[in-house]
């Protein structure tokens, strides 16, 4: 007997849907093309210029679609870590004092470090997600939870 969405089958139908069902499956995977391991995940370096005091980040957008965290989060984050107060205008981050941009990438690898990256499995596919006043990296890959301080 097989039990197919609440439904039961019984004897000859079984037979035939399993059959049916091996067949399919052997065909997916003669069609299916082994891919190698996805390439090592990468942050993006920040490019920018200096305007008088400011440090004008024009690739700002990118880096946060690269990390996938919202724009504000990381923007908190550097804020405080490099002493600066930052702004978002479209695409660019411009931060209130002039900042190397190697100060800057070792912020960003820090922020990815604590709130992008699993501590499990080290891949970058995770999500933050608050619950009861508390702040959660889950990892959508190996399902690891762990609470990350807030900023």
């Amino acid at each position: 007997m097989v039990i197919i969405r609440g439904y039961s089958y019984k004897g000859e139908l079984c037979v035939v849907f399993m059959n049916n069902y091996e067949a399919l499956l052997d065909e997916a995977y003669e069609n299916v093309e082994a891919t190698e391991e996805a390439g090592r995940f990468e942050v993006l370096e920040v490019k920018g210029h200096h305007e008088g005091t400011r440090t004008i980040i024009s690739n700002f957008g990118q880096v946060v679609a690269n990390v996938r965290r919202a724009p504000e989060h990381l923007l908190k984050f550097l804020s405080k870590e490099l002493a600066s107060q930052g702004e978002i205008k479209g695409d660019r981050l411009i931060l209130s004092r002039r900042l190397a941009s190697k100060d800057i990438n070792g912020k960003i690898k820090k922020y990815v470090k604590h709130f992008v990256l699993c501590p499990k499995c080290a891949k970058p596919d995770t999500e933050l997600s608050e619950e009861g006043g508390k702040t959660f990296l889950r990892c959508l890959a190996c399902g690891e939870k762990q609470e990350v301080h807030k900023i």
